[in-house]
């Protein structure tokens, strides 16, 4: 079943490159092994609609991966029956949600925690007060 999978996976993936690649003008650039794989593809273009074919296609595909992998016999059916066909395996990109930001008292969250603190200015401003007067009146 593990090889099974793997050729699935790799037929869905290839197929869907090469028919990219088609629309593209790079089918010059595909192996001919592929280009004989998608000449099938649009001679059944011709027999049936799109879905159909597609999935014939890569079920072929699949055949040829699954015997190159190592595959014994009639290769298994590795996709789940469901009501409606899947038409892409695609899934669109979603940004993760922010994380919080932490309320912290002078910076703390700009800081990691393992820093010190910076000291907040009106005390840094009080203590050079502190020495000023000190030595002003020191030197009196």
């Amino acid at each position: 079943m593990l090889i099974a999978r793997r050729a699935d996976t790799r037929a869905r993936a290839d197929f869907a490159t090469w028919k990219m690649m088609a629309k593209l003008n790079g089918l010059s650039a595909l192996p001919p092994e592929a280009q004989e794989f998608l000449a099938s593809y649009k001679r059944l273009l011709g027999q049936m609609n799109e879905d159909e074919a597609t999935e014939a296609t890569i079920a072929s595909v699949y055949k040829a991966y699954y015997a190159e992998m190592g595959g014994a016999g009639t290769p298994p059916d590795v996709r789940p029956r469901a009501s409606e066909p899947v038409k892409d395996n695609v899934t669109a990109f979603r940004r993760p949600a922010p994380k919080p930001k932490k309320a912290g008292t002078f910076g703390v969250a700009a800081f990691g925690g393992t820093e010190k603190r910076p000291l907040p200015v009106a005390l840094i401003f009080a203590c050079l007060v502190v020495v000023y007067v000190a030595i002003r009146y020191y030197w009196r």
